[in-house]
């Protein structure tokens, strides 16, 4: 750990809890729709690969359904349009997250935000919640041609900074974010809290696992 010069940081769940926000808006588009309201559980399972398999997932109600394709044509843009609009009424920065961005900026680390969030939405919840500023490189799920776990955001990177993926951590709540970590070389740094599809991150055997960002910097 000596050698890190890049720091990646998932988005939701690992950053901000953004999951009252998606769970009203996924709740308002059913309920236009017609349909029951999904809840905050179900939501916060569901979140992490995109807004377009969250929302496939809140028409079927399973973690790998394929809705009508009507359906989904009907259903997508209204969810886009309500998000919009609702993307941090009620999102929070987990505890931590403040003072360990602050003491890794301090350091000297270069620290990147690597989300499967949609563009449309990072960059403004990410100004919401005052920590746009302190990311030298932002990648939203829809900014390459690829998003976690798929290792090509975390290695454009490392490219754009000239960084060996060897001398870079990927930090993340998800599975997506340690199979992402992995397959670009990096080290995998998972946080306890966040969203992991109701499964232990411990599981998902990464490098290290902390309770907070503002553990980070001791371990470096």
């Amino acid at each position: 750990m000596k050698s890190i010069r890049l720091i990646l940081i998932d988005l939701d769940g690992t950053l901000i809890d953004s999951v009252l926000d998606l769970t009203f808006s996924i709740d308002k588009m059913l309920h236009q729709l017609g349909r029951p309201p999904a809840g905050e559980a179900n939501v916060r399972n569901w979140v992490g690969n995109g807004v377009q398999s969250l929302v496939s997932r809140a028409l079927t109600g399973e973690m790998d359904g394929q809705p009508d394709k009507a359906l989904f044509e009907r259903a997508f843009p209204l969810f886009m349009a309500i998000y919009a609009e609702n993307t941090a009424r009620h999102s929070t920065i987990y505890p931590g997250v403040r003072e360990g961005l602050d003491r890794l900026k301090e350091a000297g680390y270069l620290l990147g935000c690597i989300t499967n969030k949609a563009g449309a939405f990072t960059e403004p919840l990410l100004k919401k919640m005052g920590l746009f500023d302190d990311f030298e490189i932002i990648i939203s799920g829809d900014t390459l041609a690829e998003k976690k776990p798929h290792p090509l955001p975390l290695l454009y990177a490392a490219e754009k900074f000239s960084v060996r993926p060897e001398d870079s951590i990927m930090i993340g709540d998800s599975i997506n974010d340690i199979k992402a970590a992995r397959a670009a070389g990096f080290k995998a740094v998972a946080v306890t809290y966040g969203y992991n599809h109701g499964q232990d991150i411990r599981d998902t055997n990464p490098d290290i696992v902390i309770d907070s960002i503002n553990e980070l910097p001791e371990l470096l």
